[in-house]
């Protein structure tokens, strides 16, 4: 493949315009079909489509969420001193 560089290993696997993390929710719900397993493959879907749309990775939103959680104030002595 002489498209293929180094440097596109970083992307982001798609499968068409679906993250393809979010294949295996999908792939649970191939093997198991079920209502609920369609429910969490569409949710699935939907939470790496607005990840994706906001400029998230997952690593990335999860630090966001913490620092959103936690607040402005860090501690920096133990609070039983």
């Amino acid at each position: 493949m002489a498209d293929a560089y180094w440097r596109d290993s970083a992307r982001v696997p798609r499968f068409f315009s679906i993250d393809a993390r979010a294949a295996f929710p999908l792939l649970l719900f191939l093997l198991h079909i079920r209502l609920w397993t369609f429910i969490v493959a569409v949710m699935a879907t939907l939470f790496f489509a607005a990840l994706d749309r906001y400029g998230f990775r997952v690593d990335v939103f999860l630090r966001w969420l913490r620092g959103v959680l936690m607040g402005k104030r860090k501690i920096t002595a133990p609070w039983w001193i």
